[in-house]
């Protein structure tokens, strides 16, 4: 069986410039159009979603999710949108670089469907993206991996009690400032509350030193997400 060729992933944040609204209609008109003509023209080789987060945080309009098996996509990707029209007015308050890899944890956990057996993220279509980037104590990675392996079977077996919520890690040792940044596709944002809440308390979430900033995006087209700048 040939090995499975795996992915970078991106989860690239902006925020537009006060100075963006002042503007004409007809200049952000042809500000957005000139940004949405590279992200569709991309998508054709590098998959990318675009999220929403205007009136959800204040640090952040909107988010592009892309997953390429080539690093350079993103740069070459980001450059060109920095020359936009639009570009000239955005920030990039967070950019999380991460990798797939397939779980070490997971062959007692098979089953149909199952997100951390693959090397490869396939996204779905949910309306809500909540990602964070986390880093685990150096203890962890110390302990026996029996006992690892312990602790992460009751993780698991609490995510398998929410099946309309689908886990992506990623990771990011020593290309980012990170460990992993997690992305969680959901249609409810009260289930990954009630989730999120009962992982808390598993004796793996005692390991957890920084789970911050989480953010909560939606999904729109990116026509939409532009329309939403205002």
């Amino acid at each position: 069986m040939p090995d499975i060729v795996r992915q970078h992933v991106n989860f690239k944040f902006f925020k537009v410039s006060p100075e963006w609204r002042r503007l004409s209609e007809a200049e952000k008109d042809k500000g957005r159009k000139e940004f949405e003509e590279v992200v569709k023209r991309y998508q054709s080789k590098v998959i990318v979603l675009s999220y929403s987060l205007v009136g959800i945080r204040g640090d952040v309009d909107f988010m592009l999710w892309r997953i390429s098996e080539r690093l350079e996509d993103f740069n070459e990707m980001s450059s060109e949108l920095l020359r936009t029209g639009l570009g000239k007015y955005i920030q990039i308050p967070y950019s999380y670089l991460a990798v797939t890899k397939r779980s070490m944890y997971v062959d007692k956990h098979q089953h149909e469907g199952i997100e951390s057996s693959r090397a490869r993220v396939v996204p779905g279509n949910t309306k809500y993206l909540f990602v964070y980037p986390f880093i685990k104590q150096r203890e962890w990675y110390l302990l026996p991996k029996e006992e690892r392996q312990k602790a992460m079977d009751v993780h698991i077996a609490m995510g398998h009690k929410y099946p309309t919520i689908k886990i992506n890690t990623t990771y990011s040792f020593g290309i980012d400032d990170q460990e992993f940044v997690v992305a969680f596709e959901a249609d409810s944002a009260s289930d990954f509350v009630d989730l999120v809440m009962e992982l808390r308390e598993t004796q793996a979430s005692k390991y957890t030193v920084r789970d911050t900033p989480a953010f909560t995006c939606i999904k729109k087209p990116i026509h939409e997400v532009l329309d939403d700048l205002g």
